[in-house]
């Protein structure tokens, strides 16, 4: 009994690796376990996801996040200039170190920001933006999101017609994180709390303490692993040869950053390529679901999202469909809506939550609201872009 607390809390953290688990087991009743399973992962995605979260890790050991935008902060004088600062931190850099990086990075740091300067009440929008933000940039590049990673990889598609998907929908999202952000209040910043950091000259926001670049003789080293991941990406190198070098690397550099890796991650991908494998060799539900979402991939991609998130819904949906395109756009328009609809949200609601005087209420009321009025004018554009 005493196990229970921990079971509960495992599977309340990882509920999406759970369900992934049990289907996998059940279809193993179906289509018994044999060599073929093996045949079942996309390892390049694997090791390509594997091989990333290092590198990005590795970037955030020396802190070069914070220090750049702690750069881009100081240029901010009026409340409104900081919170574009803060969701554009989170759009932009999402493309390339995903969306879940992106706000584990930069939410703290608009909490400290936010409240060394007085504006507790812009905690709530930012934070919400700063999440939309980092749900709509990572849209743009195949790196930008597991599930953009994967169908990525699962169609074969090149980077210029991968961009040339996503660009419209991404530039649109941009334009309106503008809009919403215009709406904001514009004081001007000025530091109220007792012994916070002298403001600039022209009133901005006290820049936090703890945004030095640590170990900058490493950058170098680091962003030629991730040019390393990129070339993989883009098929210049094999796999093998990637995670070879990444973690080759990582090894001598930090081996600690092995601890840093969402392995649940991973083996929730595992558990989805065993399920879809195995459903794939039952002819009768193969052809049903094939038939049931052909036309479909958009709108099942927004509703499947909503219940157990848009990695997992990509990755189920394109074990039955040709139509990328659709798909890519379902997928990534349905990572908003509910808090589960993408699971970055969680990280910035948790991060908001463990905050002292945390309106919880508030903060999922004007989440709902923000990603409504998002889902729905994307939801038209996407239809739009794809008559």
């Amino acid at each position: 009994m005493k196990y229970l607390p921990s079971v509960y809390s495992f599977l309340k953290k990882e509920t999406v690796l759970c369900i992934a688990g049990i289907l996998a087991f059940l279809s193993a009743f179906f289509v018994p376990p044999s060599a073929e399973y093996l045949s079942y992962p996309d390892y390049r995605v694997l090791a390509l996801l594997f091989s990333l979260m290092l590198v990005v890790a590795g970037l955030q050991s020396i802190g070069v996040f914070k220090y750049l935008g702690n750069l881009l902060l100081k240029k901010a004088a009026s409340t409104r200039q900081l919170a574009l600062l803060l969701t554009a931190l989170c759009f932009f850099s999402s493309m390339f170190i995903t969306n879940d990086v992106a706000l584990i990075t930069f939410v703290p740091f608009a909490v400290m920001v936010l409240t060394m300067s007085g504006q507790d009440g812009l905690l709530i929008p930012v934070i919400v933006l700063q999440t939309i933000a980092a749900n709509l940039g990572s849209m743009l590049t195949p790196v930008g999101n597991p599930q953009n990673l994967y169908l990525y990889s699962a169609y074969s598609l090149s980077m210029g017609s991968f961009l040339s998907h996503m660009l419209p929908l991404a530039a649109l999202s941009a334009l309106l994180l503008c809009l919403c952000v215009l709406l904001l209040k514009r004081e001007p910043l000025t530091p109220l709390l007792p012994g916070s950091p002298e403001t600039h000259a022209s009133g901005t926001a006290p820049m936090p303490q703890d945004t030095k670049l640590h170990s900058p003789e490493k950058l170098a080293v680091w962003l030629l692993l991730f040019l390393v991941c990129l070339l993989c990406v883009a098929r210049v190198l094999t796999w093998p040869v990637m995670l070879a070098l990444v973690t080759g690397s990582v090894f001598f550099l930090n081996r600690s950053l092995f601890k840093k890796v969402d392995y649940f991650l991973l083996l929730t991908f595992v558990f989805f390529f065993l399920f879809i494998g195995n459903m794939e060799r039952i002819p009768l539900i193969a052809d049903f679901l094939r038939t049931f979402i052909r036309g479909r991939e958009l709108l099942l991609g927004v509703l499947f999202s909503q219940g157990i998130s848009n990695v997992p819904a990509a990755i189920l949906l394109s074990g039955f469909t040709d139509a990328a395109r659709p798909l890519l756009y379902g997928v990534n328009i349905g990572g908003l809506g509910t808090l589960v609809a993408s699971l970055a949200s969680l990280i910035s609601y948790r991060l908001y939550g463990a905050e002292k005087g945390a309106a919880k209420g508030a903060y999922l009321k004007s989440f709902t609201y923000y990603n409504l009025f998002f889902l729905v004018i994307l939801y038209g554009a996407a239809l739009f872009l794809l008559r």
